[in-house]
């Protein structure tokens, strides 16, 4: 597969991972990654964000099977999910870039 549909495959992927506030998001799931997930309000005060902007972040991340949820009652836990497919593809993708720098330096 050339660069060009590996940058393409992954655009939405890249967007979701290009936010800052996303980033935060992420980070903070990983530092809790032994509990049962944490809720809105719980990520919404570790990373000093609202609980509405926190919400739109999770539903992006969530779009790119980076973040689920689990309901329990009327709360929602969210968890880092175990699907890595993006994740390879970027690795795999950095690691043909990095490829053809070093062939052509």
């Amino acid at each position: 597969m050339d660069l060009k549909t590996q940058f393409s495959d992954l655009t939405g992927f890249l967007q979701a991972l290009g936010n800052t506030n996303r980033q935060d998001i992420i980070m903070a799931l990983l530092d809790n990654l032994s509990c049962e997930g944490l809720r809105v309000e719980e990520i919404a005060h570790k990373i000093n964000l609202s609980r509405p902007a926190t919400s739109h972040h999770l539903k992006v991340l969530k779009s790119v099977n980076m973040v689920d949820f689990k309901r329990e009652g009327t709360k929602n836990h969210y968890y880092l999910t175990h699907n890595t497919e993006n994740i390879k593809r970027l690795k795999d993708l950095l690691d043909n870039t990095l490829e053809i720098m070093e062939e052509k330096s």
